[in-house]
């Protein structure tokens, strides 16, 4: 590989880096100085909130690859046991995406075998 073939890859990296970083940053600076309360801060948790719930949303309405072959009851389903395992593990985001996907794969397995 010359060195006029990294160009790209370069660029990539530091476009990369900029775009992400730069927010980072900022984040670091700008929230240090705000009250957690803040109309801001509040403003962030509930576009990151419906950003999130959009995401998933859109994994279980209309999903791509391997996810879009198990049929929309199993995937509600999953959905649905996990947020019940979210409530039931103190509001703790890593118990409902664990007991989410485990009821997926589960019922993905027990729905496919012969």
């Amino acid at each position: 590989m010359t060195q006029s073939d990294l160009g790209p890859y370069l660029f990539i990296l530091v476009a990369g880096t900029f775009a992400t970083d730069v927010w980072r940053w900022l984040g670091v600076l700008v929230g240090a100085r705000l009250k957690e309360e803040s109309d801001l801060l509040l403003w962030v948790r509930a576009v990151a909130t419906a950003l999130v719930a959009g995401v998933i949303g859109n994994l279980i309405v209309s999903p791509s690859g391997a996810l879009s072959e198990v049929p929309l009851l199993i995937r509600l389903a999953a959905g649905l046991f996990g947020y019940v395992a979210f409530w039931l593990g103190r509001k703790s985001v890593l118990v409902g995406v664990l007991a989410a996907e485990a009821a997926l794969l589960g019922a993905a397995w027990a729905f496919s075998a012969p």
